[in-house]
């Protein structure tokens, strides 16, 4: 059983929100409902996410697009080298959330319980 947290954080590198995905799911199916409801004003995410559909909801948004492009990509995006440095804040966060052993090891059995163990984490991760 393999799942994949998919995880948005704010400036600070704190959660903001995840869903979990079974581990065979490409990432930008848990885009959607990852960002709906939520106001921002830029998105940095790694070549995963690079998918014209994300860009065209991004730039419905207004947000700057701040997306590593796929070396197939037809017309590659500008990219702002300085922003996507702060790529490693999500980087980081995942480091600490993989500190907690259940998590790292994906102990839970159920998605419920291994969701509530993330958010355990992700409250003790910001207290410190």
């Amino acid at each position: 059983m393999t799942t994949k947290i998919l995880a948005l954080t704010d400036a600070l590198g704190n959660l903001v929100r995840f869903v979990l995905l079974p581990g065979h799911r490409f990432d930008t199916v848990g885009v959607a409902p990852l960002i709906d409801g939520l106001a921002f004003e830029g998105f940095i995410a790694d070549k995963a996410f690079d998918s014209n559909s994300i860009i065209a909801d991004l730039n419905e948004r207004g947000a700057k697009i701040v997306i590593s492009q796929h070396p197939r990509r037809a017309s590659p995006l500008p990219i702002d080298a300085e922003i996507y440095k702060w790529r490693h804040l999500i980087e980081n966060f995942f480091c600490k959330l993989k500190e907690f052993k259940r998590i790292a090891m994906r102990a839970d059995k159920t998605d419920q319980s291994f969701a509530a163990n993330i958010h355990l984490a992700a409250a003790v991760i910001n207290s410190r």
